[in-house]
């Protein structure tokens, strides 16, 4: 599901669950920072804290939005990430993404998410899954179910935090 950009709110880290975003076509994952008048200011989640306008036309996804496919229902992103959280004892990924064989990448995501959908999970979906976690684990967010989890409304305005 990808999210209009005009429709987001700023969020506030003190009292308000972070939104961390996915924004195609750009590399990593960056967080929420503030809204402009025809976009959103989002700042990488790298090293270099980079801030950048994101516009309504850029695919923006939040990742409390995105769900890993099994043989029966849908896994929501949070829970795989705290699956491989649980798996890593809070450290990062023991796979190398980047020179990991099909195979490895398998026998890993097997161990994380036991019934997940081999026909429709890509070994694409598997290596970005890994990076986003080292991604999220280097910024220092490792309680995924309370910093990814999805927020109330159907109008991101209306949106508010359960308590």
């Amino acid at each position: 599901m990808y999210l209009c950009a005009t429709k987001l709110i700023k969020q506030r880290k003190s009292n308000m669950k972070q939104t961390i975003l996915a924004i195609s076509g750009k590399p990593g994952l960056y967080k929420l920072v503030s809204r402009a008048k025809n976009s959103l200011i989002v700042e990488a989640l790298d090293d270099t804290h980079k801030r950048i306008p994101a516009f309504g036309t850029d695919r923006i996804t939040s990742l409390a939005d995105i769900a890993m496919f099994t043989e029966t229902d849908d896994v929501p992103l949070m829970k795989v990430l705290a699956s491989m959280r649980d798996l890593e004892k809070g450290k990062a990924s023991s796979v190398d993404f980047r020179k990991a064989s099909p195979k490895e990448l398998h026998d890993y995501f097997t161990k994380v998410l036991p019934d997940w959908d081999q026909e429709r999970v890509q070994n694409s979906h598997i290596k970005k899954l890994i990076q986003w976690y080292d991604i999220l684990v280097k910024a220092g967010i490792t309680d995924f179910e309370e910093e990814l989890a999805p927020t109330e409304g159907d109008n991101i305005d209306d949106r508010q935090e359960k308590e």
